[in-house]
């Protein structure tokens, strides 16, 4: 509670300042972060699909569009 008191004395700048580094920090430090077990899955999941049937898979041309369409 002390430290968000501190913190709303600081100005708008400043705390983005802050967040900025904090964000820093947290890319600098990324890799020491755990892949949770659901994704790494999905991601062998899909791999497996589209190995065993490389038609199932589309270009990035086509899903850039799907995800800037909102059809993703």
């Amino acid at each position: 509670m002390a430290a968000t008191l501190e913190l709303k004395s600081l100005s708008i700048p400043e705390r983005l300042l802050l967040v900025e580094d904090i964000w820093d920090s947290i890319e600098e430090e990324q890799h020491a972060l755990a892949d949770h077990p659901s994704v790494i899955g999905e991601i062998r999941a899909r791999k497996n699909k589209f190995i065993s049937n490389p038609s199932s898979g589309i270009s990035w041309e086509v899903a850039k569009e799907r995800i800037r369409n909102g059809l993703a």
